[in-house]
């Protein structure tokens, strides 16, 4: 089966984009290669998406991942914006959505379990609209929580 390469962006990369690939490349590894990056960089990732990820999924994203610019990315399939409430970062792709998730940074943890289950879903909806209409999609599809 063919792996779909998908770009979480937003402008910093340290948090839900951040928190999108490690959820990603822990439950659909076999469908998707996954990646994030941003327009700016923090010095680190979001400690609190950490340590909830890690809570959550066993993953240490201070371990696995960096927050990194967008021209570090490969060319990508699917290009799924963040939610960035300003120009939110482009890259070429066959297919773009708009999650639009509000930054849980500074909210207390459980903004940051509902932003990560929202994102659980969201992606779980992507893979099975691909394997139910095929890819790329025939229409745009913008999906705004």
């Amino acid at each position: 089966m063919k792996k779909y390469k998908i770009a979480y962006v937003c402008v910093h990369n340290s948090c839900r984009s951040q928190m999108a690939e490690a959820i990603t490349k822990a439950f659909y590894l076999d469908f998707f290669e996954a990646y994030s990056g941003g327009t700016e960089t923090k010095p680190q990732i979001n400690q609190d998406a950490v340590r909830i990820i890690k809570d959550m999924i066993q993953v240490d994203m201070n371990q696995s991942q960096r927050s990194k610019l967008i021209d570090e990315l490969p060319e990508v399939d699917i290009l799924i914006t963040m939610g960035c409430n300003v120009e939110c970062p482009y890259l070429p792709c066959k297919h773009r959505e708009n999650w639009g998730l509000d930054d849980p940074t500074g909210k207390p943890d459980e903004e940051f379990i509902k932003t990560a289950e929202i994102i659980k879903e969201e992606i779980e909806s992507l893979k099975t609209r691909i394997l139910k209409e095929g890819f790329p999609f025939q229409e745009k599809i913008e999906f705004h929580i």
